[in-house]
């Protein structure tokens, strides 16, 4: 009998060829390139993306109003005086943005990493939830919200040899280049993700044993 998970079988020639990439890949890269071509590249608050249910596979177009923006750019008055203190409000922000987002898309039940809602809510996997960082670092971006920080291409780590592949958003310190991982793959919807050296986390940094 073979094995039932879709990772333990592979015909020997299909094998040998996934071997050989994994071999030349390295254990982490970066690329920005939108899974799908309806993703919104330049968002504003009023005109925005957030994708879901699993790689993108389900797409929804959002608007905040202007008052709910006001409480996002209310978390960066007045601006932070350092960058420690700015990735703390980064992290708020991103966590308010899911909740309103979540409010609007029903994805507000999103479980943490890949696990599922007994009611069936619109979940998200890590490139879901990368490209959703991404879009609301580029949305504080755009404002003139990041005094410490610039958005960058997503990071992905692991070509299964090398671990299970796990994609994060990046945000770059200024001015010493230093770059940070906004992840929020981890916790559930409206959660302030994780931020850390992204030396760090391409290490196969997880959560502290006492988060989920």
């Amino acid at each position: 009998m073979r094995p039932t998970s879709p990772f333990a079988y592979r015909p020997p020639a299909l094998f040998a060829v996934l071997a050989a990439a994994a071999l030349l890949a390295p254990p982490y890269s970066r690329a920005d390139v939108p899974v799908r071509e309806d993703i919104i590249v330049s968002p504003a608050p009023q005109n925005f993306t957030i994708c879901f249910n699993g790689a993108c596979k389900d797409l929804a177009f959002v608007s905040l109003s202007t008052a709910q923006w006001r409480r996002v750019t209310a978390i960066f008055t007045p601006p932070a005086g350092s960058p420690a203190i700015e990735r703390q409000r980064i992290a708020q922000a991103v966590a308010l943005m899911e909740t309103l987002a979540g409010e609007i898309t029903r994805t507000h039940r999103d479980r943490p990493r890949n696990g599922s809602d007994p009611q069936g809510a619109n979940q998200m996997d890590c490139i879901d939830e990368s490209t959703n960082t991404t879009t609301y670092l580029k949305l504080l971006a755009r404002d003139g919200l990041l005094h410490w920080y610039t958005v960058e291409d997503r990071a992905t780590r692991g070509w299964f040899l090398f671990g299970w592949p796990h994609t994060t958003a990046v945000i770059r310190e200024r001015p010493s280049g230093k770059d940070y991982v906004v992840d929020s793959w981890f916790l559930e919807n409206g959660r302030p993700p994780f931020i850390v050296p992204l030396t760090t986390w391409r290490n196969g940094w997880q959560p502290p044993p006492d988060k989920p």
